[in-house]
């Protein structure tokens, strides 16, 4: 039988920064509430300064196009729409046309309002609706989103209504994106009433204490407030999307819980070990704590990916969720602990579940038996959870895990052709561009963007349009014009419009859908055509292709960042060069049933009538990306969990099997309630009425929650059987690389341990050592 003894006299060792922490508790808290108010206060009315677009590429043909459009042709890239309704009489009649016309008029000496255009005044059939009902007056609100946004506001109600024998309503791009914002922004407030009292009642259940269980959501508000600062200070610099809100509330709420969760839980199984309250929160630092820190670089470096596009809205994402996992990691190990240390055994205080037990022993009567070890079964004598699930010692996980490992290619095949069979659909997906059908049908552009969708000849404003530049005479723009209305799938083409020599645009209206596959084609058939002069488009269906290339061009370099830096940093973690490979490839394997529910509810739309949304046919293009950076990141969040402690078993007993028993046992509970809380966060945010927030919200909390409760229950295991000891190899190089500079959550050395590598330890075993090195 060999000697259990502790690795380190608990309380001992620590680093400035932990004895900072631990020394002077009410200092840190002070300061955290200082910095908080702060906080409060530079990051209000973030959300006005935000913008709703973002899908476009700066450096692309489309933007520049778009730009010189603006300056030289206000009139050609409308932004604003007046849909004016004449009613039975039609928008011919004399009195319905004298309005419009001095409607027209008005609207074109408004201060900020360019190029304005009118059915009266062109005689456009495009303008007119098909059952001569209803014209359009259109026009260019100029300057940056934000500006244009303050024009619209201030315009919009004299235009808005009726105005004598018509009736007015507003659409066009620009009302559909402030709209959009302002959804938004109400959705999230929703969201946030609806996440955190469930946030707490799960906590309440999963800790028992309702003291323990306000830890996290203060870590979470904390996390939340100060990001919005930040988010603040860079709308001062560049753009920031206001979709980009909604990741920070998701995140802040749900990586906080995880990593409170993480040191709660440790520091509480240290208490309960014998240990006082300083020497908890020491050993939870050291051990716990470095957990969390590493945890927090894989999800930042997940997000940190999508620098690397040029969309603002995909950059706004890593801005937000860079921040907000730093600053969730920085509370969970600053303020977390200060506040653990002043309440000490009264972390426990306030136990709700107490009522619900029956025939407990007292606390007092079993401490004894507590520092002696755990009780015959596994479980602590004191009767607290060791993993973080309400009532539960864990020993069903360690079951579960002891079942999977016997039929381990089984459920290594099963699990993985399960998971690739959900993704199957997204091999079908087809991208496309947000427009106004993310809102709910009720919005107001909504309404008057359907109508000019339905009942309109091209849909006004959505054609495409081709900036000519160079000298050309009046026999040269028309042989260009006819070259270009003879293209397949080219309802008209339009112009010139010219402004002095040297510049003009065609207008040219593609058949079928404004962004459909046709109008895609017709894009490049555009910038191919044959021209005197130089040409460039632009348009709705112009900027998609444009982004579509500027995403297909930068994603191997976004992938490749995300897997090369979460293999290093899992090695640097387990010191192995198959479990990195493991961990991405199983990663990326819990994703395919999100992106297969994408594909199969919102492009096809399955389920559009009980969730509320417009299926379009097609997906954003930027949403997949974003969507695989955030469930990739978190993923590897609960993977670092599990492997740091199946790492830690591992170095203390040289006992494979054992260890992955021991690691699904300890985290199986608390990763699964960390991934329910967290799922409940993400669906309060896919309440939202905007259908790329519903579907970011619904497709990660699937991929979150298969990930946890598919992934790490069942494949993880059943791999690292398959795998067996090789899991652990380095070569002799990469070995001491790792023995100098790698992290662990354990200060005992490897060793072979008691394990005599077949798994004959039993977990009741392991339980007892409390965290011991074996020697």
């Amino acid at each position: 039988m060999s000697e259990v003894k502790k690795t380190t006299p608990r309380g001992g060792g620590g680093g400035g920064w932990t004895r900072f922490v631990t020394a002077r508790p009410r200092l840190t808290l002070l300061v955290a509430l200082v910095l908080t108010a702060l906080a409060v206060l530079a990051g209000g009315g973030v959300a006005d300064r935000m913008g709703s677009g973002g899908w476009e590429d700066p450096a692309a043909e489309s933007t520049y196009a778009t730009k010189a459009l603006e300056s030289r042709f206000p009139g050609s890239q409308p932004n604003v729409l007046l849909l004016v309704d004449a009613g039975a009489p039609g928008v011919d009649a004399p009195a319905a046309a004298a309005e419009a016309r001095r409607l027209a008029e008005r609207l074109d000496a408004e201060p900020g309002v360019d190029g304005v255009g009118s059915y009266w005044s062109t005689g456009s059939p495009a303008l007119r609706s098909e059952d001569g009902r209803q014209g359009v007056i259109a026009a260019r609100i100029a300057g940056e989103e934000k500006d244009a946004a303050a024009v619209l506001d201030r315009i919009a109600p004299a235009y808005r209504g009726t105005h004598g024998p018509v009736e007015v309503s507003l659409g066009g791009e620009l009302a559909v994106r402030h709209e959009m914002q302002t959804v938004i922004q109400e959705d999230l407030l929703r969201a946030e009433l609806i996440a955190l009292p469930l946030t707490l009642v799960l906590l309440v259940m999963v800790f028992g204490s309702a003291v323990a269980a306000l830890l996290p959501l203060g870590v979470g508000i904390v996390a939340i407030l100060g990001t919005n600062a930040v988010l603040r200070g860079i709308t001062e610099f560049t753009d920031v999307s206001v979709f980009a809100q909604n990741l920070t509330t998701a995140l802040g709420l749900g990586l906080a819980i995880d990593y409170a969760l993480f040191v709660v839980r440790r520091y509480r199984e240290e208490l309960a070990a014998g240990a006082d309250t300083y020497a908890a929160v020491r050993t939870t630092l050291r051990t716990a704590g470095r957990t969390v820190l590493f945890s927090a670089l894989t999800v930042a470096v997940s997000l940190a990916a999508m620098l690397v596009f040029p969309q603002y809205f995909l950059r706004s994402f890593a801005y937000a969720g860079i921040a907000v996992v730093l600053l969730a990691a920085t509370a969970a190990l600053t303020l977390l602990p200060a506040a653990l240390v002043l309440l000490g055994d009264r972390v426990n205080a306030l136990d709700l579940r107490r009522l619900l037990r029956r025939g407990r022993a007292p606390r007092a009567a079993t401490a004894e038996a507590v520092r002696s070890g755990s009780a015959g079964d596994g479980s602590p004598r004191d009767g607290s959870p060791r993993d973080g699930s309400p009532g539960d010692d864990g020993a069903g996980w360690g079951r579960a895990a002891a079942l999977v490992m016997r039929r381990a290619p089984v459920f290594a095949v099963v699990t993985t052709a399960g998971l690739v069979l959900l993704g199957l659909p997204f091999l079908g997906v087809k991208f496309g561009t947000a427009d106004d059908r993310q809102l709910p049908v009720t919005a107001s552009s909504r309404v008057v963007q359907d109508q000019l969708r339905d009942g309109f000849p091209g849909s006004p404003g959505g054609g495409l349009t081709v900036l000519a530049e160079g000298e050309a005479t009046p026999a040269q723009y028309a042989g260009y014009r006819e070259r270009l209305a003879a293209l397949d799938g080219v309802a008209r083409a339009e112009g010139p419009v010219t402004a002095g020599r040297g510049s003009a645009y065609f207008t040219v209206v593609p058949e079928g859908e404004t962004v459909g596959a046709d109008a895609q084609r017709v894009v490049g058939e555009l910038r191919a055509a044959e021209a005197p002069f130089t040409t460039t488009a632009t348009g709705p269906a112009a900027v998609l292709v444009d982004s579509k290339d500027a995403i297909a061009d930068r994603l191997p370099w976004a992938a490749g960042i995300i897997v090369l830096v979460t293999l290093l940093l899992v090695f640097l973690l387990t010191g192995s060069v198959v479990v990195p490979l493991q961990a991405v490839l199983l990663n990326a394997l819990s994703l395919t049933a999100m992106f297969g529910a994408v594909v199969w509810v919102f492009q096809e739309g399955h389920l559009s009538g009980l969730l509320g949304f417009t299926s379009t046919g097609d997906i954003e293009t930027t949403l997949p990306v974003l969507m695989f950076c955030v469930a990739f990141g978190l993923s590897m969040d609960y993977g670092v969990f599990l492997l740091s402690r199946i790492k830690e078993e591992y170095d203390a007993t040289g006992d494979h099997e054992h260890s992955v028993r021991f690691g699904l046992r300890h985290t199986g509970g608390l990763i699964t309630a960390a991934a329910v809380i967290l799922a409940v966060v993400m669906v309060a945010i896919g309440t939202s009425r905007v259908t790329n927030t519903k579907m970011l919200g619904l497709g990660v909390a699937l991929a979150v929650l298969m990930d946890a409760m598919v992934v790490r229950s069942l494949l993880v295991p059943s791999v690292m059987k398959l795998t067996g000891r090789l899991t652990w190899w380095a070569p002799g190089p990469l070995r001491r690389f790792h023995d100098r500079f790698g992290i662990s959550e354990t200060d005992a050395p490897a060793g072979p341990g008691t394990g005599d590598g077949t798994g004959a330890e039993s977990d009741a075993d392991a339980d007892g050592r409390a965290y011991s090195a074996v020697r």
